[in-house]
C-alpha cells in the first residue's frame, strides 16, 4: 500500500468510526429556554502546548561521526537534483554526475549469472555459505591478471566492491594511524578516515581535517604530488586513473611513490577501479613497481568495466610481502577482518565475474568501456570548443572542466538550473578541486550528445 493510500484509509477510518460512535446526548428535541447574559468583551490568548519530548537513550553518539561535514557527496547531489526536479517536474534531467553505469551488462556475463542463479534451484546446483576470501575459481582467475607480478591467488580477496573494501581496509588499520589522500580524490578516503578516529577537526578556513596530509594534485603539478613537500605518514590513499581528475601516473611517478613509501614506511592502498580505462603505457598495477609488494596494496572493482554498480563484485589484493612494524602479515589481519565483517560476495555475482574474465568477456567488457570513451571523446571536443581547459577523459570516464575564479556548486547550480544537466562539483572531491566541475561519461549516447548541445547552448 502506498503512503498515499495508507493516509487515506487512515483518515477514511477515523472520521468513519467517529460518524458510528453513539452519541451521549439525547437525540429527541427538547424546548430549552436560556437566560439572557450580560456579555463583555474577553480576549482570547493561545495557550503555548507543551512540546513533547522524545524518548532518549543513554548512549552517546559516536563524536567522529559530528565531524563530518553536511551529507556524503553524491547523496547531497541527489537530494539538489531532487528538489531541481519539484521545481521543474517536466525537465528532461540529464545525470552526468555520480559515476553510475547506464550500458546493459553484456549478455555473455548475464547468462552466466542466470545459470548459476538457476542451478541453486536445484539439489545437485545449490550452494549456501561460501568461502569470505571468494571462491577458487575466481580468485586464480583474478590472478592471471597480475600474471608475472608475483601477485598469488592466495593474496586475492574476493568483495562486494572496492569502496566496502576501503572501509574494512580502515577498520584493520584503526584509529591510531595518519593518513593522506590526493587532493582532489574520491571522498571515501577522507569521510571513512574521520569515521574511523584518524582525523582532527574540519577546519572551515581551509576547507581541510586536521591530522590529514592532502597531496595536492593540480595542473600545475601534472595532477602528481610534489613528493619532497609531503609529510611522512602511516598510510597513503592512491588513485589511478585518479577518480575526480582522470589522470594517469606514468611508471616514473609511480616508483617515486612507491620509493616515498619504503623511505617512511608506509603502506599505499591503491585504487585501481579505472585501470581498463587507460590508453597510455601506463601502469595499470601499482604491482608493475619493483618493491611495491612489500609496501602496497590494491582495490579495483568490476563495477566500471561491466556495468557492476548494483551487482556488486570486486577485489582487494594484500600481497603476504606486506607487513606490519612487528613483522605481522597485514594479510592475515585483513583476512580477520573480512571473516568478522562479510559472509562472502553473492555466488551470482562471483559467476559473473568468472564470466567477465573470459576471452569472451573479457571482449565484451572492452567493447563497453570503448563506448564510454568514446562519450569522453565527445565531451571533451565539447568543452574545448567552448574555450574550457580541459583535462582527464583519456584514462578515465571522467571529464575535469576548468572553471577558473568560479565556486564549484556555483558552477553546478547553475548548469543545472539552465541546462537540466547533473554534474559534479569539484570543490566535493576536496579543496584543490574548487573552480572545477566533473562531468562523467557514464551515459546513453543520446543523452551525451543532448547534454553537450545544451552545454554549447548556455556558455557559447
Amino acid at each position: 500500500m502506498s503512503i498515499t493510500q495508507s493516509l487515506s484509509t487512515s483518515m477514511i477510518s477515523s472520521s468513519s468510526s467517529a460518524f458510528l460512535v453513539p452519541t451521549q446526548l439525547n437525540s429527541r428535541l427538547q424546548s430549552v429556554s436560556l437566560q439572557p447574559k450580560r456579555v463583555g468583551l474577553c480576549k482570547c490568548v493561545a495557550a503555548p502546548q507543551e512540546e513533547k519530548i522524545a524518548f532518549k537513550t543513554k548512549v552517546s553518539r559516536n563524536a567522529n561521526l559530528t565531524k563530518l561535514q553536511a551529507g556524503y557527496l553524491f547523496p547531497e547531489i541527489a537530494r539538489r537534483k531532487a528538489a531541481h526536479l519539484l521545481k521543474y517536474p517536466d525537465a528532461q534531467v540529464i545525470s552526468l554526475g555520480i559515476g553510475d553505469t547506464t550500458e546493459p551488462i553484456p549478455e555473455v556475463i548475464t547468462s552466466a549469472m542466470a545459470k548459476r542463479a538457476y542451478e541453486l534451484s536445484t539439489q545437485e546446483g545449490y550452494s549456501g555459505y561460501g568461502a569470505e576470501q571468494g571462491e577458487k575459481p575466481l580468485r586464480a582467475a583474478i590472478a592471471t591478471y597480475y600474471r608475472g607480478l608475483g601477485i598469488e591467488e592466495n593474496d586475492i580477496f574476493v568483495s562486494d566492491g572496492a569502496k566496502c573494501d576501503i572501509s574494512r581496509l580502515q577498520v584493520v588499520f584503526g584509529a591510531n594511524v595518519t593518513m593522506a589522500v590526493q587532493d582532489p580524490s574520491y571522498p571515501a578516503y577522507v569521510d571513512s578516515s574521520v569515521i574511523m578516529g584518524q582525523t582532527g577537526q574540519f577546519q572551515k578556513d581551509v576547507e581541510k581535517y586536521g591530522n590529514i596530509e592532502y597531496m595536492k594534485c593540480s595542473p600545475e603539478n601534472g595532477f602528481f604530488p610534489d613528493l619532497s613537500t609531503v609529510a611522512r605518514t602511516d598510510i597513503i590513499f592512491f588513485c589511478s586513473p585518479n577518480n575526480p581528475t582522470g589522470a594517469a601516473a606514468t611508471r616514473e611517478q609511480l616508483t617515486r611513490l612507491v620509493q616515498f613509501a619504503k623511505d617512511n614506511g608506509s603502506i599505499i592502498v591503491y585504487d585501481s577501479a579505472y585501470a581498463m580505462y587507460m590508453s597510455d603505457d601506463n601502469p595499470r598495477s601499482i604491482f608493475e613497481i619493483p618493491g611495491a609488494k612489500e609496501v602496497a596494496i590494491e582495490t579495483s572493482s568490476f563495477s566500471k568495466y561491466a556495468g557492476f554498480t548494483g551487482v556488486r563484485l570486486g577485489w582487494t589484493v594484500v600481497p603476504k610481502e606486506l607487513l606490519f612494524s612487528d613483522g605481522f602479515p597485514v594479510a592475515r589481519d585483513f583476512n580477520r577482518i573480512v571473516c568478522t565483517c562479510f559472509n562472502g560476495a553473492s555466488n551470482v555475482s562471483q559467476a559473473g565475474g568468472l564470466a567477465c574474465l573470459s576471452p569472451e568477456g573479457l571482449g565484451a567488457m572492452r567493447q563497453v568501456i570503448g563506448f564510454y570513451k568514446e562519450n569522453t571523446d565527445i565531451i571533451t571536443e565539447t568543452f574545448s570548443s567552448l574555450g574550457f581547459k580541459v583535462y582527464g577523459g583519456k584514462n578515465a570516464p571522467y571529464v575535469w572542466v576548468q572553471f577558473p575564479g568560479q565556486s564549484s556548486w556555483d558552477v553546478f547550480s547553475e548548469i543545472l538550473e539552465k541546462t537540466h544537466v547533473v554534474t559534479t562539483p569539484g570543490s566535493g572531491f576536496g579543496p584543490a578541486g574548487e573552480g572545477f566541475v566533473r562531468v562523467s561519461a557514464f551515459g546513453h549516447r543520446q543523452n551525451i550528445l543532448e547534454a553537450c548541445k545544451r552545454f554549447k547552448q548556455l556558455y557559447k
